[in-house]
């Protein structure tokens, strides 16, 4: 059984940074791309990164690039999404995910399996 877990989140303000972390477990996580995506309320949930199996190729939602760095340790199980310049639009729950397949692709959705979630919030 696959579980998420993520952890980092909490209060910053604006132009600030936060390091959120999600460790795997329950199948062979160096084999499966991961991704985190955000919902911030009344809104849908959106796409934020994703990052193939490997390491070697990572993708980013439009509103991000050049701020945040998704990143992943396959030895440790881990994620990770570094974010800095944080504004208040990126106030969220964000949530980490992990495919079935090896690479991602937009087709693919937002994940397969899914955490609880960790709150950010941006203040002004």
């Amino acid at each position: 059984q696959v579980q998420l877990v993520e952890s980092g989140g909490g209060l910053v303000q604006s132009g600030g940074s936060l390091r959120l972390s999600c460790r795997a477990s329950g199948r062979t996580f160096s084999t499966y791309a991961m991704a985190w995506s955000r919902q911030a309320p009344g809104k849908e949930r959106e796409f934020v990164a994703a990052i193939n199996w490997s390491g070697g190729r990572t993708y980013y939602a439009d509103s991000v690039k050049g701020r945040f760095t998704i990143s992943r340790d396959n030895a440790k199980n881990m994620t990770y999404l570094q974010m800095n310049s944080l504004k208040p639009d990126d106030t969220a729950v964000y949530y980490c995910s992990q495919y079935t397949g090896s690479n991602y692709f937009p087709a693919r959705g937002l994940g397969d399996y899914w955490g609880q979630g960790t709150q950010v919030t941006v203040s002004s």
